[in-house]
């Protein structure tokens, strides 16, 4: 059977999400995507910028991104995203908007600056745009003593899901 193709996107602020996708990415063989909304979001003024458009659940016009195929060709779309003021990064809502319900399956690498945020929630606003509930998800707290366990974790998580799906025990 041909190799499952993995689609990995994210957007990130500081470069905290890139580099956890860019791990996640290269584990899994997939392609990995920036997702850019144009905005100017560096410092202090754009972290405001960027949990205030999260509060408000606010989404600009996003770019064109340069994926190889279309969004409901791959068999998994990996979602990066920093978690702002308790919720995904705007530019993330807005790719969800747009292609969330062409995914076929997804699954959530998002990146905290806390450990008190409540991440599961965020998993949950963003299952309210995909066309079913993600298969896998890791919160990842960057420098925190466990990050690489986690990441691992669902690398492994998400190659067992693949591998039931090629060989015909998908869920």
């Amino acid at each position: 059977m041909a190799k499952q193709q993995v689609l990995c996107v994210y957007y990130s602020r500081t470069g905290k999400t890139r580099a956890a996708m860019e791990e996640v990415s290269a584990a899994l063989g997939g392609e990995l995507v920036e997702l850019d909304d144009g905005v100017n979001r560096a410092g202090v003024l754009g972290a405001a910028r960027s949990c205030l458009d999260a509060v408000r659940k606010s989404t600009r016009f996003l770019k064109p991104f340069a994926a190889k195929g279309e969004v409901k060709t791959y068999d998994l779309v990996v979602i990066g995203t920093p978690v702002w003021a308790g919720r995904c990064s705007s530019v993330v809502r807005e790719f969800l908007k747009k292609y969330g319900r062409d995914c076929r399956r997804v699954a959530y690498v998002i990146t905290r600056g806390t450990a008190k945020e409540r991440y599961e929630q965020v998993y949950d606003q963003m299952d309210r745009y995909t066309a079913a509930p993600h298969v896998a998800a890791v919160s990842l707290k960057g420098g925190d003593a466990g990050e690489h366990f986690w990441r691992d974790a669902f690398v492994k998580e998400v190659r067992e899901i693949l591998e039931k799906e090629r060989s015909g025990d998908a869920k």
